[in-house]
């Protein structure tokens, strides 16, 4: 049985009679990837910061790790959206200090924080002051600083703000590891593009309540237009049940319309229609997004 890293239930949190996250319930399973998603001022800050036990819910409930918040700081890794380095101190003293804290003897903290300097090229940093570091450097480290004491659960609010391509790669490949090793990974995230690379299970919260909850392969589905991609060398104008034929080279995008992709395909056999490729279209998660958000809006 899959364990549950994290659950909320109904949770809400006012801020003078604005409320910021609504009647919310969710849960992180045990390796997860999971991504929690929503425009500007949907909440998800709030959110986050209630289960870190940085806001108190004024209704619901929040378990994580089968404790309520607060009660097991030492075994999550938080890395929050607005960075809070010491910025006089010098980078392997902060991360020493900051391990210790979450109860990680000295010695082991200063050999872990000088393999994930290495790991996140700044091990040449490790004597220079915070301050000193640039803005993506300074990213770096406050991901390092939230993984350091070696969480079973990491909590990420806009890890790759401030990244250039590189080293945005750099942190995907960083979260996956951690994922192979047995962590559980939360991650809030404007670019859909990583949270679609990264995430298997998704939360999308608009007006602080959820719209869209659970696989991210299944959202993808239930939201996608009826399109598929078929390669071929054959050539022809219509189908039946196909509403417009794009081409691209070999590879033709069909638009379908009262068919099922698994009708189309055997129309297709039928005919001994060469099919070198056949592949069911699913719409980018940015296009999801948008489109849910826009109908709430109009609703």
């Amino acid at each position: 049985m899959t364990r549950t890293m994290l659950e909320t239930r109904n949770v809400v949190k006012r801020y003078n009679g604005f409320t910021a996250v609504d009647n919310l319930s969710f849960e992180v399973y045990e390796g997860d990837i999971f991504g929690l998603l929503g425009p500007n001022g949907a909440g998800k800050t709030t959110a986050i910061r209630t289960i870190m036990d940085i806001f108190k819910p004024d209704e619901g409930t929040i378990r994580v790790l089968g404790q309520p918040p607060g009660v097991v700081r030492g075994r999550i890794g938080y890395l929050p959206e607005e960075r809070g380095l010491y910025r006089a101190l010098k980078v392997l003293d902060v991360l020493v200090y900051l391990a210790e804290l979450k109860g990680m003897p000295r010695s082991v903290a200063k050999e872990q924080a000088m393999s994930w300097l290495e790991r996140v090229e700044l091990s040449e940093w490790a004597h220079r002051k915070v301050r000193d570091l640039s803005r993506g450097m300074q990213q770096k480290l406050q991901f390092v600083a939230s993984v350091v004491h070696d969480p079973e659960l990491l909590i990420l609010d806009e890890p790759f703000q401030g990244l250039d391509p590189i080293n945005v790669d750099l942190l995907k490949g960083l979260i996956r590891e951690l994922q192979r090793d047995g962590k559980t990974v939360m991650l809030s995230a404007h670019q859909m593009n990583l949270v679609e690379a990264l995430c298997e299970r998704i939360l999308l919260i608009d007006d602080g309540k959820a719209v869209l909850y659970g696989s991210l392969d299944e959202i993808k589905r239930r939201h996608s237009p009826g399109t598929v991609r078929l390669r071929t060398s054959a050539t022809f104008d219509d189908l039946p049940g196909v509403a417009r034929i794009e081409r691209r080279d070999d590879t033709l995008t069909l638009t379908l319309e009262g068919v099922t992709p698994q009708e189309l395909l055997r129309k297709l056999v039928e005919r001994n229609v060469p099919v070198e490729a056949f592949e069911v279209a699913t719409a980018p998660l940015e296009d999801i997004f948008i489109a849910v958000v826009k109908e709430r809006d109009n609703a």
